[in-house]
């Protein structure tokens, strides 16, 4: 194990070329990979799992990402859990916190010593394959950095990367049967469909994997995706031999998930052909290795550049990223820009728990939408065809129905450069696909049609609303207009089903959106047209029972279920009526005039914190562990009584968060769980992307200093103080906003963005010194 885990890194950091660099806080070394780092729904008590995060290195919204995976197969989109004992290899592509099924895990490459298996092996036996068991106690992680003792082999594997390529260094004993293998048939979720490997020389390999929908991935084949790995990797020193296995897959297989994890698929990759000292190979299922005899305590190193544009562009990625051979200088490099990104938000005060749990979770929230543009700026395009982009980096894995919530809000004032990336990304896409309007959850050019509601509309509403706008806004609404059109409620107001409350909600949402961003391009018509559409979230409400509820096609109410409103499903996506029926954030004002006035509102909101389980997990009541509920906690301000936004905004952040591998209550589904906890530790969280107004909640901190970015922001910092401030003192006293006495529950982004100062004086007691 690597002494600068221990102690770190000079803040002097340097890069490789050695110039002088700016100097950051040392941010990352609060950052704990391991939480959320488990796949297990036992412990979660839904099968939704818990966190489904990896604990592996990556770089700031890399392309790569190196981390060891223990399973594939199943619903385990990190490849990675926690309570798994053996690990059958490490990745140099992940997808952080989502379900199902999952997708990428490609270029799985693991040492072993004796004889060259072409099977993974098991859980249960991982003896029967190359897999192996670890040492628990030997496994580290933090920001740019992962190691771990592989004890079936006696070799220590670490691992670190950089936004385009990563590193390997593997530790060997000694030994005359040492390999390294790289499995190029390995897919989250499925498989690879073809692969192709070409051995250039003793010391360099280049080759890609192709992987379609018929393979699984994504929803297991339903969420589209059809993607092409490229790698160029280079080993430290030559191997003294190498081959290729290949498995004969019948043309008539079938190869999605349940496929691939048959008996009968199994045994076709146990009987794979070895074949030595081949030089180019391609097939269903092939791997490579490389042979090496090794001294005790030798160190070899394999480093890949990573593409999903072309073989040249893998290389070059490598190249310019990692010309050298220096493991400790490669890690150095991430850490610092981990450091930078960290730095955008500064705490001060709370245990050292929760400043891990705050790094952690915004460390999590710079992982996606990554960059899939090479170090050109050189990206495979919806069309099919490699495009160059300049003005932007191109970026994917858009978790849309998560994200539009937390995380880009978060972004928009932090990065709001990202933000900006993303819309121009999902405008192209939309215009090389020919589609022409925008998808709610992208991946890789794939208009996945995973979760509901239109929330890309969201993101370029709540962006333009904050001056992010370098993008063809006439484009991006013409494909907002489009996407409106193309999913929404129907002519009566409302979509019908058993989804229907979800959808007719987020859509009357949506509507709300698209009437504001007609409104501020002068599109009157539309934008009348659209505020009426926002309304309709009022057809499904029952007046005799007193609660939203589904239609059916005929517009008649759907029969009620013995758990009436507690009904999971019933009505709705991955959820209750309870829980998605307070989802109308662009008219929360009409909404509590339609669900019986303020006190009728008050007394049901409350009973639905009151009932929620301390811990959080799954359950029928406040389930943080999934989207839909993420803004109600802040709708007490709505009710003139901000004390309880700031109770249960601190209650959840101490009892939903923790500093353990089940520290996160549900899906990180791609940054957004940990955006909710960065922006509620902090002391604001939005109810309406789109509305500029950030309602305000009890800071976790004594002391936050803002980041602000030139892009929107006329100020450098924004502070926000807690005066006696402590787990008891939970309860703001009295405002002051740059010096005056601020007597609103909430921010403007306006607010944050010219910079200054908010000073909350906090309290045991609960009182009221805003004035809505």
């Amino acid at each position: 194990m690597r002494k600068h885990i221990f102690v770190y890194l000079s803040l002097l950091l340097t890069a490789c070329n050695s110039e002088q660099q700016t100097v950051f806080p040392s941010l990352s070394t609060y950052v704990n990979p391991f939480i959320g780092a488990t796949t297990n729904t036992e412990a979660a008590g839904t099968y939704h799992g818990l966190g489904k995060t990896f604990p592996g290195a990556t770089a700031p919204f890399g392309m790569v990402q190196v981390s060891p995976n223990t399973i594939t197969g199943g619903d385990n989109g990190s490849g990675y859990s926690d309570e798994h004992t053996s690990i059958e290899g490490f990745a140099f592509t992940q997808m952080s916190g989502i379900g199902w099924y999952g997708d990428l895990g490609n270029f799985l490459v693991m040492p072993t010593i004796g004889k060259v298996k072409t099977f993974a092996g098991t859980l249960d036996n991982p003896e029967e394959g190359y897999r192996s068991r670890y040492n628990k106690a030997s496994e580290t992680a933090s920001a740019g950095y992962y190691s771990v003792q592989l004890t079936d082999y006696n070799i220590q594997v670490e691992a670190t990367a950089l936004p385009h390529s990563g590193m390997l260094c593997f530790t060997f004993p000694e030994s005359k049967e040492a390999h390294i293998q790289i499995d190029l048939a390995r897919r989250v979720g499925g498989t690879s469909v073809l692969q192709s490997i070409e051995v250039i020389d003793n010391q360099r390999i280049r080759g890609w994997m192709k992987c379609t929908p018929e393979g699984g991935g994504w929803g297991n084949g339903e969420g589209k995706a059809d993607y092409t790995v490229y790698f160029f990797a280079e080993f430290s020193r030559p191997f003294n031999s190498h081959g290729v296995w290949s498995a004969q897959i019948p043309d008539y297989y079938k190869r999605k998930r349940e496929n691939i994890e048959s008996k009968n698929y199994q045994k076709l990759i146990k009987q794979a052909e070895i074949l030595p000292s081949i030089k180019e190979c391609e097939g269903k299922h092939i791997g490579f290795y490389a042979d090496f005899e090794t001294q005790k305590d030798e160190q070899i190193i394999l480093k890949s550049g990573i593409s999903f544009t072309s073989l040249k562009n893998a290389e070059e990625n490598l190249h310019t990223e990692m010309e050298g051979w220096d493991f400790d200088e490669t890690y150095k490099t991430c850490a610092r820009m981990w450091d930078e990104q960290l730095s955008k938000i500064i705490v001060e005060g709370g245990t050292e728990d929760e400043k891990t749990v705050f790094y952690t979770a915004l460390y999590h929230t710079l992982i996606d939408p990554r960059i899939c543009s090479d170090v050109n700026g050189e990206y495979l395009g919806a069309d099919g065809e490699i495009h160059q982009t300049k003005k932007f980096n191109k970026r994917t894995i858009f978790s849309g129905w998560d994200v539009f919530r937390s995380q880009m809000p978060l972004q928009t004032i932090i990065n709001p450069t990202l933000v900006n990336d993303l819309i121009n990304s999902l405008v192209e896409v939309g215009e090389q696909s020919g589609k022409e309007y925008l998808e709610r959850w992208e991946i890789l050019n794939a208009f996945s049609g995973c979760m509901l509601g239109n929330p890309a509309i969201s993101i370029l509403c709540d962006a333009y609303s904050k001056g992010i706008r370098e993008y063809d806004i006439e484009k991006a609404y013409q494909y907002a207009l489009n996407t409106s059109r193309l999913f929404g409620n129907n002519d009566y107001g409302y979509t019908p089903g058993k989804t229907g409350v979800s959808m007719t909600l987020e859509y009357a949402y949506n509507d709300w959106c698209m009437a504001r961003l007609a409104e501020w391009l002068g599109k009157k018509e539309e934008s009348q047209y659209f505020d009426k559409r926002a309304k309709t979230y009022t057809t499904i409400f029952d007046t005799e029972w007193g609660w939203f509820r589904p239609r059916d096609s005929k517009g008649d109410f759907m029969p009620l279920p013995k758990a009436g409103r507690l009904e999971e499903w019933y009505g709705c996506m991955e959820c209750n009526l309870y829980q998605q029926g307070w989802f109308v954030p662009h008219d929360v004002k009409g909404m509590i005039q339609l669900l019986g006035g303020r006190e009728k509102v008050l007394t049901d909101l409350q009973a639905m914190f009151e009932k929620t389980p301390k811990d959080y997990l799954w359950n029928a009541y406040y389930n943080h562990a999934n989207e839909p509920v993420h803004h109600i906690p802040f709708l007490f301000n709505y009710l003139n009584v901000p004390w309880l936004t700031q109770k249960w905004t601190r209650d959840i952040c101490q009892n939903a968060y923790h500093n353990s591998v089940k520290g996160l209550v549900g899906n990180e589904d791609v940054g957004q769980m940990s955006a909710w906890y960065v922006l509620a530790a902090t002391g604001i969280h939005p109810i309406c992307p789109g509305n500029l107004r950030y309602e305000i909640t009890s800071p976790v901190f004594n002391r936050i200093e803002i980041k602000l970015d030139t892009l929107t922001a006329t100020g450098k910092v924004f502070v926000i103080e807690a005066i006696n401030n402590s787990p008891t003192n939970i309860y703001i006293q009295r405002a002051e906003l740059n010096g005056k006495p601020h007597e609103k529950c909430y921010l403007t982004y306006n607010d944050i963005v010219k910079g200054g100062k908010l000073i909350l004086t906090m309290g045991p007691q609960p009182t009221n010194c805003f004035k809505n």
